[in-house]
């Protein structure tokens, strides 16, 4: 006999671990290529105004900007949460709430509720583009009715948009 109570695969909770380890390893490319390419050539260091460190080399210009106090004083795991919380959105079009629960879920990051609210609080994220974005799978993707893409969007068990914004991507969405 078919249960019919059974939950779409995406509403599942392996579903998104698999997502995370996805985004995480695509967001998190190794950098052992670019490793000791600052020892290669000539370089010709100067101190600026800002007392930014630059590096002039024949092939390019690094960069390299002290850390200011405040970002020194923050704690590493939160840091972490912040790094994760932008893959979140920039890769999964998350609302605010949805990455905030992300991390702190016992199935996801688990990160202590301090580390994922300064993540969330510290994310530039324009959200009324990552609606629109996810609005847009589920019209494309999914074929679902502009009724029933605001129900997802808004749903507790769903996306956990804001009303307003699940409003700003059913308006923008096409006819």
């Amino acid at each position: 006999m078919k249960n019919n109570n059974l939950k779409p695969f995406y509403k599942k909770w392996w579903f998104w671990l698999i997502m995370i380890i996805i985004v995480v390893t695509v967001a998190n490319p190794s950098s052992k290529s670019n490793e000791g390419r600052s020892e290669k050539a000539n370089n010709v260091v100067k101190e600026d105004t800002t007392n930014a460190q630059v590096t002039e080399k024949a092939e390019d210009i690094v960069v390299v900007t002290p850390e200011t106090p405040k970002e020194e004083s923050v704690p590493t795991e939160y840091k972490n949460a912040l790094k994760s919380a932008k893959s979140y959105a920039d890769y999964m079009y998350m609302s605010k709430q949805a990455i905030y629960d992300q991390l702190t879920s016992e199935y996801g990051n688990q990160f202590p509720s301090e580390a994922a609210q300064y993540a969330v609080d510290n994310l530039s994220v324009d959200y009324n583009q990552n609606v629109l974005k996810k609005a847009e799978q589920y019209y494309t993707e999914m074929s679902m009715s502009k009724s029933a893409i605001y129900d997802q969007l808004t749903s507790e068990y769903g996306e956990k948009f804001t009303v307003e914004e699940a409003q700003y991507a059913v308006d923008n969405l096409p006819d």
